[in-house]
């Protein structure tokens, strides 16, 4: 096991820094000091995705730039005079991908392709790339090691697949400190309602719902919470000794099902309201993943990760964060979902 060094001083790029997941990492990083650059998509209103829901304090040490890894020029431009860069930045909703698989292969290839380059001119010290558990498909074996074959099920997995190969390739080729990260199912605040988890647990609270309306309660995942995978990720940015290029999984080891999780956030929330099949929600029969449970005994002996949260806390922890959200009246419905 590696122990991290400080992020203290260093100059810090977090990719989709505006999403669920990258909203949490440079928070994080700002309070361990780090300068903190955090990209967020471009938008012609002014928004920043979720980085306009950190504090004032948090927000006095990230700088936000507006953008898009599509401009090669542009990601040139911000990776200059970085020492790590965390690469989140992906389209990353499966459903959406059947319907526009070119823009899925222009922002999860391309974007990634020019984070590489860029680091790679720019001698970047670290770059952390973001994979995902959707890369192995249905699980020929479990718990799922990363040699596992990769299987493409979705147009959006393939994409993903592709760019962890780039990652492979410009650390091969070129010796570029690139590693891998590879999250299985992350939950928690900031989570939009393409996620199972928060779908349900919106329903289950809105009164305006008379039912919990969801896809196929049957695949098998493995849920963790997203302060676990911050951890990971902070680990990987710093830490000696890890392998270049190579993928580590990042899950609890656990499994449960989208059915025992909704129960779960029943019993939570204290909903009696009925669960029903929306046939919208399904995938198709091919490309729906059936069981994803990692071994995440590569990271543990890397970095010494662990979970740290457990899945009824966690979903706890989300459904009061759920509650105020509905208090406020900050709630908007989305439809499509990931489990």
């Amino acid at each position: 096991m590696s122990e991290r060094g400080s992020y203290s001083g260093k100059a810090v790029l977090v990719t989709g820094a505006d999403g669920f997941i990258g909203s949490h990492l440079a928070e994080a990083l700002a309070g361990e000091g780090a300068q903190v650059t955090a990209l967020a998509l471009y938008d012609a209103f002014g928004r920043n995705g979720w980085l306009d829901e950190l504090s004032d304090e948090v927000l006095e040490s990230v700088r936000i730039v507006r953008g898009d890894v599509r401009d090669a020029a542009f990601v040139v431009r911000l990776i200059a005079g970085q020492d790590v860069v965390f690469h989140l930045a992906a389209l990353i909703t499966i459903p959406h991908s059947y319907a526009a698989a070119q823009s899925y292969v222009d922002v999860n290839l391309g974007g990634t392709l020019n984070v590489l380059e860029a680091a790679r001119a720019g001698g970047t010290g670290r770059v952390v790339h973001t994979s995902t558990s959707e890369v192995y498909g249905t699980a020929r074996f479990t718990p799922i090691t990363e040699d596992h074959p990769l299987q493409g099920q979705s147009p959006y997995s393939a994409s993903k697949i592709a760019a962890d190969m780039m990652a492979e390739a410009y650390a091969r080729s070129f010796e570029l400190p690139a590693m891998v990260l590879r999250p299985f199912n992350t939950f928690g605040p900031r989570q939009s309602e393409r996620g199972v988890i928060p779908t349900a647990i919106r329903q289950a609270l809105d009164p305006a719902c008379p039912a919990i309306r969801l896809g196929d309660l049957t695949p098998v995942r493995d849920f963790f919470y997203v302060s676990d995978i911050v951890r990971a990720f902070l680990g990987m940015g710093l830490a000696d000794g890890l392998e270049r290029g190579r993928p580590y999984n990042c899950g609890t080891g656990k499994s449960v099902s989208v059915g025992e999780i909704v129960s779960l956030i029943q019993g939570i929330t204290g909903s009696n309201k009925p669960v029903e099949r929306e046939e919208a929600r399904f995938r198709p029969e091919d490309s729906e993943v059936r069981t994803l449970l990692a071994d995440p005994g590569r990271l543990a002996a890397a970095i010494g990760w662990a979970p740290q949260v457990g899945i009824e806390e966690g979903l706890a922890l989300t459904v009061d964060w759920w509650r105020a959200r509905i208090r406020e009246g900050a709630v908007r419905r989305q439809s499509g979902y990931l489990t």
